[in-house]
């Protein structure tokens, strides 16, 4: 006879905030107060996740942050409950630092934030604290290694494959039940509890009209970009972070694997180095998904950091 888990229930409760910004482009927030007793001039912490992800998966990570601090997780758009009515061709980064711009204006008009992104988030962070270095005090990168240099003579191939993208309908894969969900989510983070699971795939999931679980997702980001990625331009934004930043990766991380060996380890330590103030580390027995492997030495990293 099989042991079921125990439910998993957040120790730090959060407000999900629904605000509109820019054009009309809603975003979700999550906000994790900071207890009373707290010193209430700390810079909030806001949270930043990668691409296919929510921003409720840094819920287990918030629970073992001290609550000195407000945190503050978004959804980024066409993700969760960022998502918008109307049909959408692709989704392109610099709407992300515009809308990222935003939500800093509504959370901290006057005062630079701490800032913290995972993978995608990490990219867009490290981009936007280079273009705008005083709105940020201090910045954390968990995992967001950039790109490969791109050749300027796949141009007309990758505009050609996205007008071709245009014409077909784009869906994701969906499953049968949360813990079908988990199961999968288990691919990318092994090391992921599995109460924990349950309960986040309730939040990176939805129930479809055909009972089956759905991801919270446009699958327009599916879609292949038709712009290519500038590393050069994407490095001196690099150069420009007047932030302390700390660089977080996970140990069974494989970079080169997943770029198929055109962007090797050699150049992302070349472009590290253009930043003016960095510290690294490297959590043990984790991927990728740090936050998710190993939530508790993501938090511990997290606070070490920010109390320099």
């Amino acid at each position: 006879m099989s042991i079921q888990p125990s439910p998993y229930f957040p120790h730090r409760d959060c407000a999900i905030e629904q605000i509109t910004i820019r054009d009309g482009v809603p975003y979700r927030i999550r906000r994790w107060a900071p207890k009373s007793s707290a010193a209430l001039n700390a810079p909030p912490l806001l949270l930043a996740h990668g691409w296919m992800d929510v921003g409720a998966s840094f819920q287990r990570c918030v629970d073992y942050l001290s609550a000195d601090r407000e945190v503050i997780a978004l959804d980024w758009r066409g993700f969760g409950g960022s998502r918008g009515t109307q049909p959408v061709d692709s989704y392109w980064f610099y709407d992300y630092y515009g809308d990222l711009d935003a939500v800093i204006d509504y959370l901290s008009p006057t005062a630079p934030i701490d800032l913290l992104g995972h993978s995608m988030g990490g990219n867009i962070v490290m981009t936007y604290a280079g273009a705008c270095p005083t709105r940020i005090r201090r910045l954390i990168n968990v995992e967001g290694f950039g790109l490969a240099k791109s050749i300027p003579s796949e141009a007309p191939t990758r505009l050609a494959q996205w007008l071709t993208e245009l014409k077909s309908p784009t869906s994701f894969r969906t499953f049968t039940n949360e813990q079908h969900v988990v199961e999968h989510m288990k691919l990318r983070s092994p090391q992921l509890e599995q109460e924990y699971g349950i309960w986040l795939a309730g939040h990176w999931t939805e129930p479809g009209p055909d009972g089956r679980r759905h991801l919270a997702a446009d699958a327009a980001h599916k879609r292949v970009n038709p712009m290519l990625y500038r590393s050069d331009e994407a490095v001196s934004t690099w150069a420009e972070i007047q932030a302390p930043v700390l660089w977080v990766e996970g140990e069974h991380t494989r970079h080169e694997r997943q770029s198929k060996g055109k962007y090797p380890r050699s150049e992302f330590e070349d472009r590290l180095s253009k930043i003016q103030s960095v510290e690294c580390t490297v959590i043990n027995q984790a991927g990728h998904m740090i936050h998710l492997d190993q939530p508790k030495a993501l938090a511990t990293a997290i606070e070490s950091f920010l109390s320099k």
